[in-house]
């Protein structure tokens, strides 16, 4: 399977040689950066973002017929 995809390997060879030969502020910075998207994603979702239709509603249909409903609310309400 080896040069299947040589475009790909040359890609993952780029991206990993450069992380093996940044500088101590390089990686302090994708440090930083990561935890910074662990916050926004994991923690601000389970906050913000409560799983309001499993709350809600039992099964499927009841979630679709509500996003629809509200989905067409919205639109009738701003025109």
């Amino acid at each position: 399977m080896k040069g299947a995809f040589p475009v790909l390997n040359q890609i993952l060879r780029f991206y990993t040689d450069g992380f093996k030969h940044m500088s101590g502020w390089g990686r302090k910075v994708w440090l930083i950066i990561i935890i910074k998207l662990f916050i926004m994603f994991a923690v601000l979702r389970l906050f913000f973002f409560p799983d309001f239709l499993n709350k809600k509603f039992d099964d499927n249909s009841d979630k679709s017929n509500y996003v629809r409903d509200q989905i067409i609310n919205y639109q009738t309400y701003n025109d």
